[in-house]
Protein backbone atom coordinates (compact mmCIF):
# COMPACT_ATOMS: atom_id res chain seq x y z
CA UNK A 1 0.00 0.00 0.00
CA UNK A 2 2.71 2.46 0.94
CA UNK A 3 4.67 1.74 -2.22
CA UNK A 4 1.54 2.33 -4.37
CA UNK A 5 0.86 5.61 -2.55
CA UNK A 6 4.45 6.72 -3.01
CA UNK A 7 4.32 5.97 -6.74
CA UNK A 8 1.03 7.89 -7.09
CA UNK A 9 2.43 10.87 -5.21
CA UNK A 10 5.52 10.88 -7.39
CA UNK A 11 3.42 10.81 -10.56
CA UNK A 12 1.29 13.74 -9.33
CA UNK A 13 4.37 15.69 -8.26
CA UNK A 14 6.13 15.15 -11.59
CA UNK A 15 3.00 16.28 -13.41
CA UNK A 16 2.25 19.39 -11.33
CA UNK A 17 5.81 20.72 -10.94
CA UNK A 18 6.46 21.30 -14.68
CA UNK A 19 3.08 23.03 -14.96
CA UNK A 20 3.94 25.37 -12.08
CA UNK A 21 7.43 25.99 -13.45
CA UNK A 22 6.10 26.77 -16.92
CA UNK A 23 3.61 29.24 -15.41
CA UNK A 24 6.34 30.89 -13.33
CA UNK A 25 8.98 31.27 -16.05
CA UNK A 26 7.09 33.78 -18.25
CA UNK A 27 6.43 35.93 -15.16
CA UNK A 28 10.12 35.77 -14.16
CA UNK A 29 11.20 36.69 -17.68
CA UNK A 30 8.83 39.66 -17.74
CA UNK A 31 10.20 40.93 -14.41
CA UNK A 32 13.78 40.49 -15.64
CA UNK A 33 13.02 42.41 -18.82
CA UNK A 34 11.51 45.20 -16.69
CA UNK A 35 14.01 45.27 -13.80
CA UNK A 36 17.20 45.48 -15.85
CA UNK A 37 16.19 48.62 -17.81
CA UNK A 38 14.87 50.22 -14.61
CA UNK A 39 18.27 49.80 -12.96
CA UNK A 40 20.10 51.18 -16.00
CA UNK A 41 17.76 54.18 -16.23
CA UNK A 42 18.12 54.93 -12.51
CA UNK A 43 21.92 54.76 -12.78
CA UNK A 44 21.90 57.00 -15.87
CA UNK A 45 19.69 59.59 -14.19
CA UNK A 46 21.92 59.57 -11.09
CA UNK A 47 25.06 60.04 -13.18
CA UNK A 48 23.44 62.80 -15.25
CA UNK A 49 22.47 64.72 -12.11
CA UNK A 50 25.95 64.23 -10.63
CA UNK A 51 27.62 65.35 -13.87
CA UNK A 52 25.54 68.54 -14.00
CA UNK A 53 26.39 69.27 -10.37
CA UNK A 54 30.09 68.60 -10.88
CA UNK A 55 30.25 70.81 -13.99
CA UNK A 56 28.48 73.53 -12.00
CA UNK A 57 31.12 73.22 -9.27
CA UNK A 58 34.09 73.13 -11.63
CA UNK A 59 32.76 76.20 -13.48
CA UNK A 60 32.70 78.06 -10.17
CA UNK A 61 36.27 76.93 -9.38
CA UNK A 62 37.53 78.01 -12.81
CA UNK A 63 35.80 81.39 -12.72
CA UNK A 64 36.44 82.38 -9.11
CA UNK A 65 39.97 81.06 -8.59
CA UNK A 66 41.06 81.54 -12.19
CA UNK A 67 39.85 85.13 -12.37
CA UNK A 68 41.70 86.02 -9.16
CA UNK A 69 44.89 84.35 -10.42
CA UNK A 70 44.76 86.06 -13.83
CA UNK A 71 44.17 89.41 -12.13
CA UNK A 72 47.26 88.84 -9.98
CA UNK A 73 45.20 88.82 -6.78
CA UNK A 74 45.39 85.24 -5.45
CA UNK A 75 44.71 86.59 -1.95
CA UNK A 76 41.04 86.71 -3.00
CA UNK A 77 41.07 82.92 -2.69
CA UNK A 78 40.97 83.43 1.07
CA UNK A 79 37.34 84.54 0.84
CA UNK A 80 36.26 80.92 0.50
CA UNK A 81 39.37 78.82 1.18
CA UNK A 82 41.36 78.71 4.43
CA UNK A 83 44.21 78.96 4.03
CA UNK A 84 44.17 79.82 0.35
CA UNK A 85 46.99 82.15 -0.54
CA UNK A 86 49.68 82.83 2.08
CA UNK A 87 52.29 85.45 1.23
CA UNK A 88 55.79 83.96 1.21
CA UNK A 89 54.61 80.33 1.35
CA UNK A 90 55.68 79.33 -2.16
CA UNK A 91 55.36 75.58 -1.62
CA UNK A 92 51.95 75.88 0.01
CA UNK A 93 50.60 78.25 -2.63
CA UNK A 94 51.89 75.95 -5.37
CA UNK A 95 50.15 73.01 -3.70
CA UNK A 96 46.85 74.93 -3.59
CA UNK A 97 47.16 76.03 -7.22
CA UNK A 98 48.05 72.47 -8.33
CA UNK A 99 45.16 71.01 -6.36
CA UNK A 100 42.69 73.44 -7.95
CA UNK A 101 44.03 73.04 -11.49
CA UNK A 102 44.16 69.26 -11.41
CA UNK A 103 40.75 69.14 -9.69
CA UNK A 104 39.31 70.84 -12.78
CA UNK A 105 41.07 68.36 -15.08
CA UNK A 106 39.93 65.40 -12.98
CA UNK A 107 36.31 66.55 -12.83
CA UNK A 108 35.89 67.19 -16.57
CA UNK A 109 38.06 64.23 -17.58
CA UNK A 110 36.29 61.89 -15.17
CA UNK A 111 32.87 62.69 -16.60
CA UNK A 112 34.18 62.09 -20.13
CA UNK A 113 35.62 58.73 -19.06
CA UNK A 114 32.30 57.49 -17.72
CA UNK A 115 30.09 58.39 -20.72
CA UNK A 116 29.63 55.12 -22.69
CA UNK A 117 29.20 56.87 -26.07
CA UNK A 118 32.60 58.56 -25.77
CA UNK A 119 34.28 55.33 -24.72
CA UNK A 120 32.63 53.43 -27.57
CA UNK A 121 33.02 55.93 -30.41
CA UNK A 122 36.36 57.53 -29.53
CA UNK A 123 38.48 54.77 -27.95
CA UNK A 124 41.77 56.57 -28.59
CA UNK A 125 40.51 59.68 -26.80
CA UNK A 126 39.27 57.46 -23.97
CA UNK A 127 42.73 55.91 -23.56
CA UNK A 128 44.66 59.19 -23.60
CA UNK A 129 42.10 61.01 -21.47
CA UNK A 130 42.28 58.09 -19.03
CA UNK A 131 46.05 58.43 -18.70
CA UNK A 132 45.77 62.17 -18.03
CA UNK A 133 42.89 61.56 -15.64
CA UNK A 134 44.80 59.01 -13.58
CA UNK A 135 47.91 61.21 -13.38
CA UNK A 136 45.88 64.31 -12.47
CA UNK A 137 44.00 62.41 -9.76
CA UNK A 138 47.25 61.28 -8.13
CA UNK A 139 48.83 64.75 -8.30
CA UNK A 140 45.70 66.42 -6.89
CA UNK A 141 45.58 63.93 -4.00
CA UNK A 142 49.27 64.48 -3.16
CA UNK A 143 48.74 68.25 -3.20
CA UNK A 144 45.70 67.79 -0.98
CA UNK A 145 47.74 65.78 1.53
CA UNK A 146 50.32 68.58 1.67
CA UNK A 147 47.57 71.17 2.23
CA UNK A 148 46.07 69.13 5.08
CA UNK A 149 49.22 68.24 7.01
CA UNK A 150 51.71 71.02 6.20
CA UNK A 151 49.34 73.96 6.56
CA UNK A 152 46.92 75.14 9.23
CA UNK A 153 43.90 74.20 7.15
CA UNK A 154 41.39 74.07 10.01
CA UNK A 155 39.29 71.11 11.01
CA UNK A 156 40.24 68.46 13.53
CA UNK A 157 42.26 65.23 13.50
CA UNK A 158 39.37 62.92 12.45
CA UNK A 159 38.63 65.08 9.40
CA UNK A 160 42.34 65.13 8.48
CA UNK A 161 42.48 61.34 8.75
CA UNK A 162 39.32 60.99 6.64
CA UNK A 163 40.73 63.19 3.88
CA UNK A 164 44.08 61.39 4.01
CA UNK A 165 42.39 58.01 3.67
CA UNK A 166 40.53 59.26 0.60
CA UNK A 167 43.85 60.32 -0.96
CA UNK A 168 45.26 56.84 -0.38
CA UNK A 169 42.15 55.25 -1.89
CA UNK A 170 42.51 57.51 -4.94
CA UNK A 171 46.04 56.23 -5.49
CA UNK A 172 44.95 52.62 -4.94
CA UNK A 173 41.99 52.91 -7.31
CA UNK A 174 44.08 54.67 -9.96
CA UNK A 175 46.71 51.93 -9.79
CA UNK A 176 44.12 49.15 -10.01
CA UNK A 177 42.29 50.80 -12.91
CA UNK A 178 45.58 51.21 -14.80
CA UNK A 179 46.78 47.66 -14.12
CA UNK A 180 43.51 46.05 -15.27
CA UNK A 181 43.41 48.23 -18.40
CA UNK A 182 46.94 47.17 -19.35
CA UNK A 183 46.00 43.53 -18.72
CA UNK A 184 42.87 44.07 -20.89
CA UNK A 185 40.61 42.96 -18.05
CA UNK A 186 38.10 45.59 -19.02
CA UNK A 187 35.30 44.59 -16.66
CA UNK A 188 37.61 44.90 -13.65
CA UNK A 189 39.07 48.10 -15.14
CA UNK A 190 35.58 49.59 -15.43
CA UNK A 191 34.74 48.78 -11.83
CA UNK A 192 37.93 50.29 -10.44
CA UNK A 193 37.51 53.34 -12.70
CA UNK A 194 34.04 53.86 -11.23
CA UNK A 195 35.45 53.55 -7.71
CA UNK A 196 38.11 56.11 -8.60
CA UNK A 197 35.45 58.45 -10.02
CA UNK A 198 33.54 58.38 -6.73
CA UNK A 199 36.53 58.75 -4.40
CA UNK A 200 38.15 61.50 -6.44
CA UNK A 201 34.90 63.47 -6.16
CA UNK A 202 34.83 63.13 -2.38
CA UNK A 203 35.32 66.89 -1.94
CA UNK A 204 32.30 67.53 -4.15
CA UNK A 205 30.21 64.96 -2.26
CA UNK A 206 31.31 66.64 0.99
CA UNK A 207 29.94 70.02 -0.14
CA UNK A 208 26.72 68.56 -1.51
CA UNK A 209 26.19 66.45 1.63
CA UNK A 210 26.90 69.40 3.91
CA UNK A 211 24.42 71.64 2.13
CA UNK A 212 21.77 68.90 2.14
CA UNK A 213 22.33 68.54 5.90
CA UNK A 214 21.91 72.31 6.39
CA UNK A 215 18.69 72.31 4.38
CA UNK A 216 17.22 69.36 6.29
CA UNK A 217 18.16 70.85 9.69
CA UNK A 218 17.42 74.47 8.73
CA UNK A 219 20.94 75.46 9.73
CA UNK A 220 24.10 74.05 11.33
CA UNK A 221 23.59 70.94 13.45
CA UNK A 222 26.20 68.61 14.89
CA UNK A 223 29.13 70.95 14.26
CA UNK A 224 30.48 74.40 15.08
CA UNK A 225 30.38 76.58 11.94
CA UNK A 226 33.14 78.85 13.28
CA UNK A 227 35.75 76.15 13.89
CA UNK A 228 34.18 73.76 11.37
CA UNK A 229 34.57 70.87 13.79
CA UNK A 230 32.10 68.49 15.38
CA UNK A 231 30.74 64.97 15.08
CA UNK A 232 28.91 65.57 11.80
CA UNK A 233 32.00 67.02 10.09
CA UNK A 234 34.05 64.06 11.34
CA UNK A 235 31.39 61.68 10.01
CA UNK A 236 31.13 63.44 6.65
CA UNK A 237 34.92 63.43 6.19
CA UNK A 238 34.66 59.65 5.83
CA UNK A 239 31.11 59.28 4.50
CA UNK A 240 31.68 61.55 1.49
CA UNK A 241 33.51 58.70 -0.26
CA UNK A 242 32.80 55.55 1.79
CA UNK A 243 29.02 55.91 1.40
CA UNK A 244 29.18 56.29 -2.42
CA UNK A 245 31.57 53.32 -2.57
CA UNK A 246 29.12 51.21 -0.54
CA UNK A 247 26.24 52.17 -2.84
CA UNK A 248 28.38 51.31 -5.88
CA UNK A 249 29.15 47.89 -4.44
CA UNK A 250 25.43 47.27 -3.92
CA UNK A 251 24.88 48.32 -7.53
CA UNK A 252 27.49 45.81 -8.72
CA UNK A 253 25.83 43.09 -6.63
CA UNK A 254 22.41 43.88 -8.11
CA UNK A 255 23.88 43.75 -11.61
CA UNK A 256 25.62 40.44 -10.98
CA UNK A 257 22.68 38.73 -9.28
CA UNK A 258 20.27 39.58 -12.12
CA UNK A 259 17.50 39.02 -9.56
CA UNK A 260 14.56 41.29 -10.46
CA UNK A 261 13.82 42.10 -6.82
CA UNK A 262 17.39 43.17 -6.11
CA UNK A 263 17.58 45.26 -9.28
CA UNK A 264 14.27 47.02 -8.62
CA UNK A 265 15.26 47.73 -5.01
CA UNK A 266 18.59 49.16 -6.19
CA UNK A 267 16.82 51.29 -8.80
CA UNK A 268 14.47 52.65 -6.13
CA UNK A 269 17.39 53.39 -3.80
CA UNK A 270 19.29 55.21 -6.55
CA UNK A 271 16.20 57.27 -7.32
CA UNK A 272 15.91 58.39 -3.69
CA UNK A 273 19.63 59.22 -3.59
CA UNK A 274 19.32 61.20 -6.84
CA UNK A 275 16.58 63.37 -5.33
CA UNK A 276 18.60 63.96 -2.14
CA UNK A 277 21.75 64.72 -4.12
CA UNK A 278 19.86 67.16 -6.36
CA UNK A 279 18.63 69.07 -3.32
CA UNK A 280 22.22 69.32 -2.06
CA UNK A 281 23.45 70.47 -5.48
CA UNK A 282 20.78 73.17 -5.71
CA UNK A 283 21.58 74.40 -2.19
CA UNK A 284 25.34 74.41 -2.83
CA UNK A 285 24.85 76.25 -6.09
CA UNK A 286 22.61 78.91 -4.57
CA UNK A 287 24.61 79.49 -1.38
CA UNK A 288 28.21 78.55 -2.17
CA UNK A 289 28.96 78.74 -5.90
CA UNK A 290 26.75 81.29 -7.66
CA UNK A 291 27.54 84.17 -5.24
CA UNK A 292 31.23 83.97 -6.21
CA UNK A 293 30.82 83.57 -9.97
Amino acid sequence: MNSTADVSAAIVSDTVRPMADSARKPVDRRWRRFAGPCLRIAATVWFSAAAVGQLFFVTYVAIFYGRAAVAGRPELWNKVLHPGYVSGDTAGNLAVASHLLFAIIVTVGGIAQIVPAIRRNWPRFHRWNGRIYLLAAVIASIAGLYMIWARDSGGDLPSHIGISLSALLIMLSAGKAWRHAVARKFDLHRRWALRLFLVVNGGWFFRVGLMLWLVVNHGPAGFDPKTFTGPFISFLSFADYLLPLAVLQLYFSAQDSRAPGAQLAMAAGLSVLTVAMSVGIAAAGAMMWLPHM
